[in-house]
């Protein structure tokens, strides 16, 4: 390129930097798309070109920023714009997963065409172009690398996610992003489908346990019975909150769990609960209120001390108040005690205890809590037959005979926890790698 061409390139470019800032500035509803770490290398790279140093420096970081910010998200400029429109959390996003598009405010969806066009001038400047810009800028012999993913490697996507893209202007596509944030949500729950509440606020879990009902064997009367209750929940109608009960080790958690994986494409999300946060739980079942995917709050391991404030918050959630409790939120908790909370035999009240008048009603009140949920299954300690059982559907996969795998299975659970489905999976995960380590199974510890 002469340097009248270079001249003309460069002043061509300014002009364009300076419209796409311009255009950013103008956004109204969706700025969010700018504020993650590659929205913000984006911005700062638009800036240091158009005000580039003599040699260029200043400009080869931006863009080595922004670079490295692409390739840290696993997209590319065109992928992480559209995920970020979809995930969006605004007024528009927020009030059109609550109410049908033609309720909505005229001045928010004409908010939200304006800002439609505005990103898909931000679009169609991708890295390929910034490359360029950057080449002239600081006068390169060449364009920096583009950052860029091979097609097979690009998940493909339909529906909005393949059609925005598409459109001559993206602001026709308002009505139907409406339509998609009403059906999917929008912020963390369009982006996860397991949390954990944590410091007063919801955390997205990326790689939650990938435990599958299929692989769950025995307990199968307790296994219909929260998937039919979990189905009522999915459909609309009046679900239950649930108690697991039972033995340690029989596969309650598992069980809740895998309801994730099995129905976490028809809007259902897990949002996990420890002792310490429940507390909060009244504050967490109201920021679920009116939102459209349906949620199960998960307590594992559900015990509590006399004058608990979780106690306390926790029958709020399970009695209710005067605010209708929302149908789409459940408590799904397990525990290995019957009564949650704890007695001693100083708690029964004496004739001459005069401190309280109805001592007796308050002790009935504390050992009956746990008939507040309205379903409680019981899962009662394996016995022989079902954890065998157990062992022989996980050991599905495995090159050994069944009376070798019966007996390492029982050496294993007679010397470590006992019969259970954890002991199963434990005894497989071993089993697994003594296999492909050593090729044989005399390896096992059965003698702790």
């Amino acid at each position: 390129m002469d340097h009248l061409a270079m001249l003309t390139a460069n002043t061509t470019s300014y002009s364009a930097v300076q419209f796409l800032q311009r255009q950013a500035a103008s956004l109204l509803l969706y700025q969010s798309v700018l504020e993650s770490d590659v929205g913000r290398a984006f911005l700062n790279l638009l800036q240091t070109i158009r005000y580039t140093d003599g040699d260029g420096r200043d400009c080869l970081l931006a863009y080595g920023s922004y670079f490295q910010a692409l390739a840290s998200s696993h997209q590319t400029w065109e992928e992480y714009l559209i995920q970020q429109i979809l995930t969006a959390d605004n007024p528009f996003s927020k009030l059109a997963q609550q109410q049908e598009f033609r309720q909505l405010p005229s001045a928010l969806v004409v908010a939200g065409q304006h800002d439609l066009q505005i990103l898909q001038s931000l679009y169609e400047c991708n890295s390929a172009v910034l490359s360029e810009w950057v080449q002239m800028a600081t006068h390169l012999p060449i364009s920096p690398v583009v950052w860029y993913r091979e097609p097979e490697a690009v998940g493909t996507e339909m529906g909005l996610i393949a059609s925005i893209p598409e459109l001559e202007n993206w602001g026709d596509a308002v009505a139907d992003l409406a339509a998609y944030y009403r059906q999917h949500g929008t912020g963390l729950f369009a982006k996860y489908a397991a949390f954990r509440w944590q410091n007063g606020q919801l955390v997205g879990i990326a790689d939650a346990d990938s435990v599958k009902l299929s692989t769950l064997v025995g307990y199968e009367w307790q296994k219909d019975a929260l998937v039919k209750n979990t189905e009522f929940l999915l459909s609309g109608e009046t679900a239950l909150h649930v108690l697991l009960y039972g033995s340690r080790g029989s596969g309650k958690s598992s069980l809740v769990k895998a309801l994730l994986n099995e129905y976490s494409h028809r809007n259902l999300r897990l949002i996990e609960v420890s002792k310490s946060e429940l507390p909060d739980l009244p504050k967490i079942v109201e920021l679920l209120r009116g939102v459209p995917q349906k949620f199960i709050i998960f307590v594992d391991d559900l015990s509590f001390e006399e004058d608990d404030d979780s106690f306390k918050a926790m029958k709020v959630v399970l009695e209710g108040n005067l605010t209708a409790r929302p149908k789409n939120v459940v408590v799904y908790a397990t525990s290995n005690r019957r009564h949650l909370i704890r007695e001693y035999f100083t708690d029964r009240p004496a004739p001459k205890d005069n401190n309280e008048v109805h001592g007796w009603d308050t002790m009935q009140e504390k050992l009956s809590f746990s008939d507040r949920f309205g379903l409680t299954l019981t899962f009662t300690a394996a016995d022989q037959k079902t954890y065998l059982q157990i062992v022989q559907h996980l050991a599905a996969n495995i090159n050994i005979s069944a009376e070798d795998l019966e007996f390492e299975a029982l050496q294993w659970a007679t010397r470590h926890n006992g019969r259970s489905g954890r002991t199963a999976r434990q005894f497989i995960d071993f089993l697994n790698s003594d296999l492909a380590v050593f090729g044989e199974t005399k390896n096992l510890p059965i003698d702790s």
